[in-house]
């Protein structure tokens, strides 16, 4: 019976140093912060709240707190910045979807955030500025206006999100319609928008005045939402005002007409960020954010609106699919 005993003894022994022996060679291990990681090539590990490729030597310095404005569009642009930043090694933390420009601006000038993208246009109205269509002038208008406290405004892209005329892709390749001065002549269409556009410089009366265009009837509806999507593409307006950027643009296959007497100011997405942060990691920083200016487009951003507002897709993966194709 002893040696019986013993022997199963002996059995249990080798199980348990075989499992033992198992979970020493898994790729899963804890790191000295507590967080779960994952060994092997192209997988993401987490250390320090701070996601890495594996491998990838972290850049030594601040932290870089990025926010955005509580929209959709702008969280989307600022976690490009965070992906791509993250990418290269520096270390960042998110504060999405902060609040209006009141907010965030002053988070941006005491500290609270560190880089965020903002419109030229509009940031310089807030600032006391006067925008032009000009994007150049305008980004070192507001670059100019912002220096005193110690905000560094970085290139803009090509993307805009701003007031644009907008007709269906019949409406256009009948009339030949491919930029706002070709409307003029064409006095029989139907003009919707948001009710306040007759008195707005840069609605009605700038349509008037720049481009001297006049419509059968203005047909008020809203902002840049369903009420004019619907109209149009219903055909009971064959014209109506969006905002540049807007997914439908990309669902519908709208056609925007260019601006291409410059009615509307410049608002170009722009990286704005603590000359702090800067001066800490220098010219491959600024290199990295002006990257993502230089391949962001209006149309691409109307994609990514409709995958995200329409499709229901998520955020961080349409921020990473933008990445892989473009940088």
């Amino acid at each position: 019976m002893r040696k019986n005993r013993n022997g199963f003894l002996g059995a249990i022994l080798v199980v348990v140093l075989a499992l033992l022996l198992t979970a020493c060679g898994s790729g899963e291990e804890t790191g000295d912060n507590g967080t779960e990681t994952t060994s092997g090539e192209g997988v993401t590990e987490t250390t320090s709240g701070t996601e890495t490729t594996a491998g990838e030597e972290m850049v030594d310095g601040p932290t870089i707190t990025i926010g955005s404005a509580n929209f959709s569009e702008n969280a989307l642009v600022a976690e490009i910045y965070a992906q791509v930043l993250e990418t290269a090694g520096y270390p960042v933390e998110r504060n999405l979807n902060v609040g209006n420009r009141e907010i965030y601006a002053a988070a941006l000038e005491d500290g609270g955030l560190d880089l965020v993208p903002e419109y030229v246009g509009s940031a310089l109205s807030y600032l006391g500025g006067t925008p032009t269509a000009d994007s150049a002038a305008t980004a070192q208008a507001l670059a100019d206006a912002w220096a005193d406290a110690g905000i560094a405004v970085l290139d803009p892209a090509p993307a805009q999100d701003k007031n644009g005329i907008v007709v269906r892709e019949d409406t256009a390749g009948e009339l030949g319609l491919t930029t706002v001065s070709d409307l003029a002549g064409h006095n029989d269409l139907i003009f919707g928008g948001p009710p306040e556009c007759p008195e707005r410089e840069f609605c009605m009366i700038g349509l008037q005045d720049v481009y001297g265009l006049d419509f059968a009837e203005f047909k008020p509806l809203d902002a840049g939402g369903a009420l004019t999507v619907a109209a149009l593409e219903g055909d009971e307006i064959q014209v109506a005002l969006l905002f540049t950027s807007d997914g439908v643009i990309a669902a519908k296959g709208f056609v925007l007409l260019e601006d291409d007497q410059g009615l509307q100011p410049a608002e170009n997405l722009t990286p704005v960020i603590r000359q702090e942060i800067v001066d800490a990691y220098g010219d491959d920083l600024v290199a990295a954010l002006n990257g993502v200016s230089a391949e962001l487009t209006t149309e691409e951003l109307s994609e990514m609106n409709r995958r995200i507002g329409i499709d229901g897709e998520d955020p961080e993966q349409v921020a990473a699919d933008w990445i892989a194709d473009n940088l």
